[in-house]
């Protein structure tokens, strides 16, 4: 028998209750209607959402259970997806005006993948424009007048609120870890290439990366194996076993490298205190932890990702503003005049420095279980036309590397602060384990928003 409120189930609990027969998926997707009903006029989170659609696909759910075919292990779960995935019969608008009205005839390998498991798009979340730093229309669930974070901000949003267990985002710079940090979630960022980028809106191809959103580590562990279910790893193994599903805490306190990175200087000193109190309390718990800096190599990989970033985003999006300039920001128009002066030797030039990057961010995670490092410089800004810096995330993402951000306390505003730890590439099993065991020892319990 279910106690608690429906809403606040996770996403494997919810799974397994409707497997059982517990509860149906028209059961639990009327108390998630009803509870964005209550609570989306102040938060925002979608760009899109049909109630008598999700109801009508929830009630065919429930159909093919008590018919007794095989059921997936998502099965009658609705789940968010930020809108710049393409989603065949759903609009998918990218956050931009100019694609006000597009339908896509297919659906991106991520949707597939959900749908082959037994979940249903149960509505379209808000990001910012083309997934860069123009900010849509979503509020922080925890203080609306704060930012949610960006470019993923209504799939973090919805999951804090309580409107889905589980949304799907991506990361280009900081686009997943930073707006779950600011949300009180658990984003995860596999190593790159795990998931699949087709039917996914290209902003730079060499760095875009596909993440979840979860309220545990179990649950993104279990929907991140999901959506890499069957798929080629980078070097042409299987990746069912980098990302397994079935996750439980590494038995021995691990060692850590805490890192504040070449941009500890940007981090509010609350956010600084914050984190010194964390090592202690993980050193208290049984971790090991080395505080070090990072090689001097990385004195330029900000730098470096920013040269890829907007070279890359100029020539994905040349055509476009050559049409219709006018109807993008300011923002993102200066990136594409910048990105379109950068020679493509420079762009080779880094791209290839990014490569030498990744080696030496693999040596220096040998020896240590993970990094563990800010997610962000605090907590959420309460600035309604930024999304904040993702500056302490830029690195993990240059290197392709695995990372999780945990809600680990609160800032001085009342608002979620963060804990990020960052694997050796393909280690992603190691790392969630890691994650979990230091969620059971730091974790903020405050998960739903409201």
């Amino acid at each position: 028998m279910i106690t608690t409120a429906l809403y606040s189930l996770g996403l494997r609990e919810a799974a397994a209750a409707i497997r059982k027969g517990d509860l149906s998926s028209q059961e639990l997707t009327r108390a998630l209607l009803e509870r964005i009903r209550t609570h989306e006029d102040r938060v925002r989170a979608f760009q899109w959402i049909d109630a008598s659609r999700a109801l009508d696909l929830a009630c065919r759910a429930d159909e093919k259970q008590r018919s007794g075919a095989p059921l997936g292990p998502l099965h009658g779960i609705g789940v968010g997806i930020k809108d710049i995935v393409e989603t065949q019969g759903i609009p998918t608008t990218m956050g931009s005006e100019i694609f006000e009205g597009f339908v896509p005839e297919h659906s991106a390998s991520v949707i597939r993948r959900l749908e082959a498991a037994g979940a249903f798009v149960l509505g379209k979340t808000v990001t910012s424009e083309f997934a860069y730093f123009t900010p849509g229309k979503t509020r922080n669930p925890w203080n609306a007048a704060h930012t949610p974070g960006g470019s993923s901000s209504g799939s973090a949003a919805a999951v804090a609120m309580g409107f889905v267990p589980a949304a799907i985002g991506t990361q280009t710079n900081g686009s997943v870890i930073r707006p779950a940090a600011y949300c009180g979630v658990v984003g995860y960022k596999p190593t790159a290439g795990l998931i699949p980028l087709d039917g996914i809106h290209p902003f730079s191809p060499s760095l875009d990366q596909v993440g979840v959103f979860t309220r545990s580590v179990p649950d993104a562990a279990f929907l991140a194996a999901l959506l890499v279910k069957n798929g080629p790893d980078p070097d042409g193994g299987r990746i069912h076993a980098i990302i397994s599903g079935d996750l439980s805490p590494m038995a021995c306190p691990p060692r850590l490298a805490a890192v504040r990175s070449p941009v500890w200087h940007l981090a509010d000193p609350s956010a600084r205190d914050h984190f010194l109190v964390l090592l202690e309390q993980m050193r208290a718990a049984g971790a090991t932890v080395e505080e070090l800096a990072l090689p001097r190599a990385f004195e330029r990989a900000h730098a470096v990702h920013r040269t890829i970033m907007v070279a890359e985003g100029a020539r994905v999006f040349e055509a476009l503003q050559r049409r219709q300039r006018r109807r993008i920001s300011q923002r993102l128009n200066r990136l594409i005049d910048e990105g379109l002066g950068i020679e493509q030797s420079a762009l080779a030039r880094d791209l290839a420095q990014r490569d030498q990057l990744a080696v030496e961010m693999d040596t220096f995670l040998n020896g240590f279980d993970a990094v563990i490092t800010p997610p962000a410089t605090g907590q959420a800004p309460a600035d309604l036309t930024q999304t904040g810096d993702p500056a302490f995330c830029t690195i993990w993402s240059l290197c392709g590397v695995p990372a999780i951000t945990l809600p680990a306390g609160q800032g001085p505003q009342g608002l979620p602060l963060g804990l990020q730890l960052i694997g050796p590439r393909s280690a992603d099993n190691r790392l969630l384990s890691i994650a979990h065991w230091c969620d059971k020892k730091l974790g903020w319990p405050r998960r739903i928003a409201g």
